[in-house]
């Protein structure tokens, strides 16, 4: 975090609650309904149940690469996996899940909205809505002012809150798979090798250099959509936003506070079921 204080603590607790019940065995489901957030995703899919007072109680996640820019490329992988993750939250909370909610990069409604309903109807769930992803992630987040900024592994989506309203939206193509290229082809090594070498902890700090050029990207790309806005703060969330010092650039950039939730890959799932739930 870049700032002592930290309007994320809410969203902090729902995350950690909901990491800690990602593909555990069986679920002890309370007798209320409960929702389902689907979100498929360029480097996970993951499908998130809530229950009635909007508390995580069970989750699946599959590394897929099904998704590119923001469209769905695999779509039959891509039912696999959905129709897998439904069967075993089914059998891991004893309870029938007939209905779900997904999202999609703003800025890609049409086509793509289209193709992700039918991913969830084609493994068996009636499509509640689709929302766009940082609308979802705002959810999560408990803001009604500023910015939400979804870098996931193909795209940026940006969205501009005022007073809980979505007054704008955007969504450019560039994400996480950019630093796999850059990563790759600085160290020779193939985009999946990269892939690995992004996440691992004692390597981030000395390829620091090597992506700082694609976070700059990524915050010029921020800062030209929020031309005529004057938000004080920006929140960030997808899976790229857990690099260290990736905020620093978004700041040193925009001029805006920026925060970063935990375990912010989750965000924007956890927001698809809180969303259902509204």
């Amino acid at each position: 975090m870049l700032t002592t204080a930290n309007p994320l603590e809410n969203a902090n607790l729902l995350l950690n609650q909901l990491a800690g019940c990602m593909g555990e065995n069986l679920v002890e489901a309370p007798a209320e309904p409960l929702f389902v957030g689907v979100d498929v995703g360029t480097a996970n899919v993951v499908s998130v149940v809530v229950d009635g007072f909007g508390t995580p109680i069970a989750g699946e996640i599959t590394p897929a690469r099904v998704v590119r820019e923001g469209m769905v490329t695999d779509y039959l992988g891509a039912v696999n996996i959905v129709r897998n993750h439904i069967q075993t939250l089914t059998q891991r909370l004893d309870r029938e899940l007939f209905k779900a909610a997904s999202a999609i990069p703003p800025g890609t409604e049409g086509g793509n909205s289209k193709v992700t309903r039918y991913i969830l109807e084609a493994a068996n769930l009636e499509v509640t809505r689709i929302i766009d992803e940082p609308t979802a992630a705002s959810l999560v987040l408990g803001i009604d002012e500023g910015v939400v900024v979804d870098v996931g592994g193909g795209t940026t989506g940006i969205s501009v809150l005022e007073n809980g309203r979505v007054i704008y939206t955007a969504d450019e193509p560039t994400g996480g798979f950019h630093l796999d290229l850059v990563i790759a082809g600085n160290y020779k090594i193939s985009t999946e090798e990269a892939e690995v070498k992004k996440r691992d902890p004692r390597e981030q700090a000395m390829m620091f250099p090597v992506v700082r050029p694609v976070f700059e990207k990524i915050a010029s790309i921020v800062k030209q959509h929020l031309k005529g806005f004057h938000p004080r703060s920006i929140y960030l969330v997808g899976g790229t936003c857990s690099y260290p010092g990736f905020d620093f650039v978004i700041q040193q950039e925009t001029g805006c506070q920026t925060f970063v939730p935990q375990l912010p890959y989750l965000v924007t799932p956890l927001g698809i079921a809180l969303s259902f739930k509204e």
